[in-house]
């Protein structure tokens, strides 16, 4: 394969909308429009939902059914059932991959772990790593608790302060007791205390406090849950939000391009294809939370004459700093021991998450995977025989693995063809490489003397964060602190786009609780126009 450069594209001509765009099939009017109705869209649907604006949410997927098949592990990873993302390829080769996004009402969420920890307050600062510097967020932990507070009571998630050494400042304790280990995994934890450790029970967002609540969430990390028990968007977030009078739904809607007032500054409407059709979806705001990769894809697909470089980017860093995270799939298996946990994404291990006196950088978080199974194995080993792996994953426990991973330019997302292109080189290697030594042997102390490792690749991207990040300078970021653009009036964007650095855990919470703090931001906002017009003397 022919190997290619960002410069290649970065010197291409980006795609550019007419002056005169087709007439449309339809055009519909709304007060604010959300597209995506991930956990981003899905929150600020919630927030704004009582705010007397008319609200429309827009999704490219459908309404995943509650099915059967939601548990069988062949149809979900062995026949990709859920899967149902487009195609995108690797900047560097071109090779084609599926990526670890979903579209679905919900987004990410109806597939996800519901693993909702808080960032480390340290995540927000500057901080020193392997292979460079962290950079401090345009806000501080300080300024975000509150809203984690309100996440965390919104998505209902299950956690006990105290536990791990790491946590910062809680305002509040978590809504709901943490989940306790199953018997294998407690005496995984009790030896890792025994070692010196701190492992700690997860927050999360998983209602299986009983042995058959459990039962039914067995297969749900990595797949959708038929009983209703995850913490999900569409369950918290747009099914609260559709119940009020001024929130609608449009699914199966695809927006391909946003289009500018004569001035260039605002919004004034999104096209999207729906059925054949093309719709125009006029709003005076419109908030977009598509997921860090494709948010970034449409500002630059709607490049015109007066931003030639995609919408919101005088900066140039729209698409770029993509991050992903450096994570590592761990099992230990002991041959001589069958592990009967049901649901085992209740241990987590911060111990090194930040610099210490046995670490001079930080090394990244260690949590469990719900349970392989057989089926999950196969899907990346197709040539082993099942028989083999079913043994393999019945005496193993199973751990992910995260390192973070730093922003670079040159890692980022480009439009070649109408077609996504994903540059991601890793970097802060040594860091996992010394996390994953560590976790082989406190794991193989513990008595999984088996161990097994593999690191993800560029298909592995649910984490993605960076590609329109916020800051106080416009030279340098795309978004203000409030995560409104700095190029647009009317445009910000509420999934992990914005993110100045990846922290090395899950960024769903960080998500939400962002989206809370800029909904109370816009609808500030409108209150001091509102006042400002009820003041204002008449002509």
């Amino acid at each position: 394969m022919t190997t290619m450069s960002w410069e290649t594209i970065e010197e291409a001509p980006r795609p550019q909308a007419p002056a005169e765009p087709v007439l449309p099939d339809e055009v519909i009017r709304t007060d604010i429009a959300i597209i995506g109705s991930g956990m981003g869209g899905g929150t600020m649907a919630y927030a704004l939902k009582d705010s007397g604006a008319k609200i429309l949410i827009i999704e490219r997927g459908h309404r995943l059914p509650a099915e059967p098949q939601n548990s069988d592990l062949d149809e979900v990873y062995l026949k990709g059932r859920y899967k149902n993302a487009d195609t995108w390829y690797n900047g560097r080769t071109g090779a084609p991959f599926k990526p670890g996004v979903y579209y679905w009402v919900g987004g990410n969420t109806k597939v996800y772990g519901a693993c909702l920890p808080r960032f480390r307050a340290s995540d927000f600062e500057e901080t020193q790593h392997h292979d460079g510097t962290s950079p401090a967020w345009p806000f501080s932990y300080a300024d975000l608790e509150p809203y984690y507070t309100r996440a965390e009571q919104l998505f209902q998630v299950r956690g006990q302060i105290g536990e791990d050494p790491t946590e910062p400042v809680h305002s509040e304790a978590y809504p709901h007791p943490a989940l306790d280990h199953e018997p294998d995994i407690q005496a995984l934890a009790d030896s890792l205390r025994g070692q010196g450790l701190h492992p700690f029970r997860m927050a999360n967002g998983l209602d299986a406090d009983t042995p058959e609540k459990r039962a039914l969430c067995a297969t749900s990390d990595g797949a959708p849950n038929e009983a209703g028990l995850k913490s999900d968007a569409e369950k918290i977030a747009i099914n609260p939000a559709l119940e009020s009078s001024n929130a609608t739904l449009m699914t199966d809607t695809k927006v391909i391009r946003l289009i500018t007032g004569p001035d260039g500054s605002t919004i004034v409407a999104a096209l999207a294809e729906r059925n054949d059709q093309i719709i125009r979806i006029e709003a005076d705001k419109f908030i977009l939370a598509a997921g860090a990769v494709n948010s970034a894809a449409l500002l630059l697909r709607s490049a015109t004459k007066e931003h030639p470089r995609g919408l919101a980017n005088s900066s140039g860093l729209v698409g770029r700093n993509y991050m992903v995270h450096n994570s590592t799939f761990f099992i230990g298996i002991n041959p001589f021991k069958i592990n009967r946990t049901l649901w085992q994404k209740t241990l987590g291990l911060n111990d090194w998450y930040e610099a210490g006196p046995t670490n001079p950088y930080p090394l990244g978080n260690l949590q469990m995977l719900g349970k392989l199974r057989a089926s999950m194995l196969k899907m990346a080993r197709s040539w082993a025989p099942t028989p083999v792996l079913k043994a393999m994953s019945d005496r193993s426990i199973d751990i992910y693995l995260t390192t973070e991973d730093l922003p670079r330019r040159s890692n980022g997302v480009s439009i070649v063809n109408d077609k996504i292109r994903i540059w991601w080189e890793p970097n802060n290697l040594e860091p996992h490489r010394e996390l994953v030594r560590r976790v082989k042997r406190a794991v193989r102390k513990a008595g999984y003397p088996v161990v097994f490792t593999e690191r993800m690749g560029i298909e592995t991207n649910s984490h993605q964060c960076g590609t329109a990040v916020a800051g106080h300078d416009p030279r340098s970021s795309v978004l203000t602190p409030e995560c409104r653009a700095h190029d647009l009036d009317n445009l910000w964007i509420a999934d992990g786009s914005f993110f100045p650095s990846s922290a090395a855990l899950n960024p769903a919470l960080t998500i939400a609780a962002n989206a809370l703090r800029v909904a109370d931001a816009i609808l500030a906002a409108g209150d001091a126009t509102e006042r400002a017009r009820q003041r204002a003397p008449e002509a």
